[in-house]
């Protein structure tokens, strides 16, 4: 049976809709706040994010501000929701707004918080090898992943994972056990716990050339091999090769799992395929075998 407690979700991109679809299955899902329809693709055609979709699909009100301001929190308030619960929005929420809902907010971060802390916690922890993690439920406040914990789930990153596959994995652990938290939480039943915060880390921001290595001092095939699975699918592990002596230009090469490379406007071919078709490429044990 259907819980009566009013939620609105906050989130943006595709991999959290296991955890839209977990609040509307077992609470009243009364509102979606996500990210501003915005350019997609080689023909900059304006889509809606992934979570403002599944909204319009179903038929809730969806909210796209491009800034958390008051007209927002008053709109917030008509809907008069119970709790907000936050995960991969892409924006901070500032307090006031954080406390229109009578329980609060409730975010969802993908590692065992203190540690990484911020906006790329998935790819941080593959590229620094960790497997021993967790997905972390906190009450939101004024900082960033700041708040007391409700609960931690204990999860394993694997050596084949990449951010791709943690994304996916993470929040549909997270959706499986969203609504018993909540309804724990929202019965008095759950021990808030304070992160210990002289233990926190943070989260570097990543940009395109957050992937870029040079060729002729190229990281460790174990280092390489982290950045692959961390920058996978954007903006991948990549170099510059000058191939040919006549060459316009250097070509770029981009390093993806699985073995797999992708030259420059060719298809993704596997390491191997690469080198014999580049017999002259300078570093033949650049990835690990």
């Amino acid at each position: 049976m259907k819980n009566s407690l009013k939620v609105i979700f906050f989130g943006t991109p595709e991999f959290v809709i296991p955890v839209l679809d977990s609040i509307n299955t077992n609470f009243e899902l009364v509102g979606i706040v996500t990210t501003p329809d915005a350019a997609v693709g080689r023909k900059q055609i304006i889509t809606a994010s992934a979570i403002g979709k599944k909204g319009e699909e179903l038929q809730v009100p969806v909210l796209k501000p491009v800034k958390l301001n008051d007209e927002t929190a008053k709109e917030l308030s008509k809907l008069k929701a119970d709790l907000f619960v936050v995960a991969s929005y892409g924006k901070i929420i500032p307090q006031s707004m954080l406390d229109i809902p009578k329980y609060g907010s409730i975010n969802i971060h993908p590692s065992k918080l203190p540690l990484f802390r911020g906006a790329t916690p998935i790819q941080s922890q593959l590229l620094e090898g960790i497997n021993d993690s967790a997905i972390s439920f906190i009450l939101v406040d004024s900082k960033m992943d700041h708040g007391p914990l409700l609960h931690q789930e204990a999860f394993t990153i694997t050596d084949n994972d990449t951010n791709e596959t943690l994304h996916d994995s993470m929040f549909i652990k997270a959706a499986e056990v969203l609504s018993a938290i909540i309804e724990e939480y929202i019965a008095g039943d759950l021990d808030l716990r304070e992160q210990n915060h002289e233990d926190a880390t943070f989260c570097k921001i990543f940009n395109r050339e957050s992937g870029y290595f040079e060729l002729d001092t190229p990281p460790s095939p174990e280092k390489l091999d982290k950045m692959i699975r961390a920058f996978y699918p954007w903006p991948t592990a990549w170099t510059k090769w000058s191939h040919a002596a006549k060459a316009p230009r250097d070509m770029i090469i981009k390093f993806l799992p699985n073995q797999m490379v992708q030259p420059e406007g060719k298809k993704p071919m596997k390491w191997k395929e690469f080198l014999n078709g580049y017999a002259n490429f300078p570093n033949k044990e650049l990835l690990l075998t």
